[in-house]
């Protein structure tokens, strides 16, 4: 248990970027047809964290370079399917909502305001943040530690009778998302606006981990599982409350606990030179099929 969860601790040193998810659209991968193309559109920009980057997944690109934005991420996939007249990535690794409206600075440069690649020309908008706001490398961190010391991560986050820090977490990050949405739609008010969700990290059944995080407490993953769900709760509703839409990616069987050739998102021993806890290729190519797929 020790080793698997100093991991745990050691991973947000590692990244650059962030973790949870969302609720479930097949991929490709995982579907027997491919999505129905879908019609043209104009001027189309992505903006979000690592997950969206493709932080890890290779070829790596764009500027500045510490965005981590990749060539096969989801939103490179979406421009190519819609065949987008005009496509910006503004997408950044460790990305958060005020990144959104201010420059973040990163490794090499500093990626501007995200909102700023925003005009009444947009016709498309896909947006994947959130999880930064709620501070989950902090949560994965402190569990790590709570296990540690025998507590166990609710105990942690939750004191007996009292109300969940994690829970006030991501209220609060839902708070700041719908009103970067409120801000977006304001920008380019004849945009169609998806908020993109994140896949599973953690599977619904904890004894799904039980190879990938040998040791670790069923209790402690039956735990995450839980909060990377109220996340995908509350960034629906806060969308759907704004009047966007809510693209929602996670599938059962791609979480990090499962065999190299189903899981989207890479563990803490991740494959050479991708990131852990962050989707791989294949995590890209289901996420671009479920907007591919919500577009159409």
């Amino acid at each position: 248990m020790r080793g698997r969860w100093s991991g745990l601790l050691i991973a947000p040193v590692l990244l650059a970027g962030c973790t949870a998810a969302g609720g479930g659209a097949p991929s490709a991968e995982g579907s027997t047809a491919p999505p129905p193309a879908a019609a043209p559109v104009g001027r189309y920009v992505a903006m979000g964290d690592s997950y969206t980057s493709g932080l890890g997944v290779p070829p790596q690109g764009g500027d500045p370079a510490g965005c981590f934005r990749s060539g096969v991420n989801y939103p490179a996939l979406v421009a190519e399917g819609l065949k987008a007249a005009e496509f910006a990535d503004v997408s950044c690794s460790s990305a958060r909502t005020p990144d959104l409206t201010a420059p973040q600075k990163v490794r090499g440069g500093v990626n501007p305001a995200q909102f700023d690649a925003l005009s009444p020309a947009t016709r498309l908008v896909t947006l994947g943040i959130g999880a930064n706001d709620a501070g989950f490398m902090e949560v994965l961190t402190r569990c790590g530690m709570a296990a540690l010391g025998g507590r166990g991560c609710r105990a942690e986050f939750a004191a007996e009778g009292g109300a969940d820090e994690v829970s006030g977490r991501i209220a609060a990050a839902g708070e700041k998302v719908g009103a970067a949405l409120a801000e977006l739609k304001r920008r380019a008010p004849q945009a169609r606006v998806l908020v993109v969700g994140y896949p599973e990290l953690f599977p619904a059944d904890p004894a799904g981990c039980a190879q990938a995080l040998p040791g670790v407490a069923a209790a402690d993953v039956a735990y995450l599982t839980e909060k990377q769900r109220e996340l995908a709760a509350e960034l629906r509703r806060r969308t759907e409350a704004a009047g966007a839409a809510y693209v929602p990616t996670s599938v059962p069987g791609r979480d990090m606990c499962a065999g190299p050739a189903a899981r989207w998102v890479e563990p803490l021993d991740a494959a050479g030179g991708l990131s852990p806890l962050h989707p791989n290729a294949a995590g890209e190519r289901g996420m671009a099929d479920a907007v591919l797929a919500a577009v159409r």
